[in-house]
């Protein structure tokens, strides 16, 4: 496979964790609603090429392999899944390929024991940071029986990606009290320690999240995924627009590469790669921009060996 870069971290997969017994597979959706959604996704896949999803799964040690060798083919330094399964498997996962995959811990912050939880992941399973999702949220960020939390990330500078915007296609969020970006301002500007992640530019929440950027230092932008998101806007959008405005605005600085890539035999998203350094060469980027874009950043925020960033 050609090299498209020198090097390359991509820092937002899932990784396609085999169920658990008695798991749900698909949303109780009205069955209008999951036609026009498996209409929708149909046309998506074609649009870009993608295979349908394998209907088995091999097992998560065959799955992590596959990921292994994916990374190998596409010559992607390391990948972080930010989802796998629960705590406990992802990290299985990222222990039977250590020097490839990093993991983050995923829990929804109103558990009783979501506290104890990330201290877990962190301190005895060896994961690297927070996977939030805004649209699922019941409570404010700023909520008092979260600071201990946020102290806890801060004080270990740890990233904390999280999901803003539309959620799920049809069927899923278009409208929640914590679907916007600028709902965790008030957090960001208190714990600069900690590194915010923001994928999707927003996923249809593009303004919000550039004044969220213009708020606060630690807030960085992920292009990961289709941006199909921008089809439904009432305005021309393209993945060129949202990657100059983010250069523009916040620079190459606090811009990092995800693919969003989860299941097989998709694997990894090598189109989204393309596609992003494409737009990168287009808009201007200098080589030194672009491994910023596409590694080093994500490799600072992660406190990786010889980097040094957010976590100095």
């Amino acid at each position: 496979m050609e090299r498209l870069l020198p090097r390359i971290i991509d820092i937002h997969a899932h990784f396609p964790a085999a169920p658990k017994p008695g798991q749900a597979m698909e949303r109780d959706i009205h069955p209008l609603v999951k036609k026009y959604n498996e209409k929708l996704r149909a046309e998506w896949r074609q649009r870009f090429g993608f295979d349908d999803p394998e209907t088995s799964h091999p097992g998560n040690e065959v799955q992590a392999d596959r990921w292994a060798t994916e990374l190998d083919k596409y010559n992607i330094s390391k990948i972080i899944f930010v989802t796998g399964g629960g705590n406990d498997t992802l990290a299985s996962v990222v222990r039977r390929h250590p020097d490839k995959f990093i993991g983050f811990v995923h829990v929804r912050l109103e558990q009783e024991d979501a506290y104890d939880e990330i201290v877990r992941g962190i301190e005895e399973l060896g994961l690297s940071g927070l996977k939030l999702f805004g649209p699922l949220m019941t409570k404010p960020f700023e909520a008092p029986e979260f600071t201990r939390i946020w102290t806890f990330l801060a004080d270990r500078r740890l990233p904390v990606l999280i999901h803003f915007g539309i959620l799920g296609g049809p069927g899923g969020i278009v409208h929640h009290p914590y679907i916007s970006p600028l709902t965790l301002a008030k957090v960001a500007q208190t714990y600069t320690d900690i590194p915010f992640i923001i994928p999707h530019f927003g996923a249809g929440y593009w303004q919000e999240l550039l004044h969220l950027c213009w708020s606060a230092p630690n807030i960085y932008v992920d292009g990961s995924g289709s941006n199909d998101w921008i089809r439904w806007m009432p305005y021309s959008l393209t993945l060129r627009d949202l990657f100059a405005k983010a250069y523009e605005t916040i620079g190459a600085e606090r811009i990092v590469f995800g693919s969003d890539s989860s299941w097989f035999p998709r694997g990894f998203a090598y189109r989204y790669l393309v596609d992003q350094v494409n737009v990168c060469r287009e808009i201007g980027m200098t080589e030194n921009e672009m491994d910023r874009v596409f590694y080093r950043n994500a490799a600072q925020l992660l406190g990786l060996a010889g980097e040094q960033g957010h976590r100095e």
